[in-house]
């Protein structure tokens, strides 16, 4: 377990992992592209089962004075706020708990937008302050590193929609209360179903999936034109002879011919 999920206890820690792999398995296994990279724990594999022919592991700057590998080897570090790819050179990005952890969530989002290419793809998972994993995570006894700064949903879907992103995808999970006991973790597991439900907002953890929309042009509605013809259409009158001034000549044409 990573040392910054310490507060939340092994039980719950562990239901949040096995949860965020499965829906990482489910929504990104189809995902079409070409370069995929997700920032942040390591150990959580969300692109094990996408069919990218390009997919990194990098690591973050709040990880550094941590031991995040943990038998998981990592591709490239790199600062969360300044990203390396040029512009519009990515297809699908994972931030696995990396804006509650990163110095600047905000400049985070913004490398994000600005690497994707247009329709990519990114997914965002972060603890829920309005749960109760969420008050466990923050009243807890303060770890070595960062502090985790809890983002709420709602005020992420903010931030999405207005760097441009259209938000397709939101779950919730977690609904039992983190408690420091296996056996108790399983008496309380009725929650789950209740909680999915009847409360959905305020499960433990939430995920987004969200598509990064560009303005293009747009068609305007058909309009009837006046038709003008062609003057290379139009029929042009013919001269038409007399055919009076015409019959003595022929006449004559014909006593002529006995």
């Amino acid at each position: 377990m990573p040392a910054w999920l310490a507060p939340l206890g092994q039980p719950a820690a562990s239901r949040l992992w096995a949860w965020e792999q499965a829906q990482s398995d489910e929504l990104l296994a189809d995902v079409f592209g070409y370069h995929a990279v997700q920032l942040g724990w390591p150990q959580l594999q969300t692109l094990r089962h996408n069919r990218m022919p390009h997919r990194w592991q990098a690591c973050a700057e709040f990880e550094w004075n941590e031991n995040p590998n943990d038998g998981v080897e990592s591709d490239l570090w790199l600062d969360s706020r300044a990203w390396p790819w040029p512009a519009d050179s990515l297809d699908l990005v994972v931030l696995p708990h990396t804006l509650e952890r990163s110095t600047d969530p905000h400049a985070c989002l913004r490398e994000v937008e600005r690497v994707l290419i247009p329709e990519g793809q990114v997914l965002i998972t972060g603890l829920n302050p309005l749960s109760t994993w969420g008050w466990r995570q923050s009243r807890g006894a303060p770890q070595p590193g960062p502090t985790l700064t809890l983002i709420g949903y709602r005020r992420l879907r903010d931030w999405l929609r207005l760097l441009g992103f259209e938000v397709h995808v939101s779950r919730f999970g977690g609904w039992t209360p983190p408690m420091g006991s296996e056996r108790w973790m399983r008496r309380f597991g009725w929650m789950e179903s209740a909680g999915e439900r009847w409360w959905p907002i305020l499960g433990g953890v939430y995920l987004l999936l969200a598509t990064k929309r560009v303005p293009a042009g747009r068609l305007l509605p058909a309009r009837t034109w006046r038709k003008v013809r062609s003057s290379a259409a139009a029929t042009a009158p013919v001269a038409r002879s007399d055919a009076s001034s015409c019959r003595p000549f022929i006449e004559k044409d014909a006593v002529d011919t006995r």
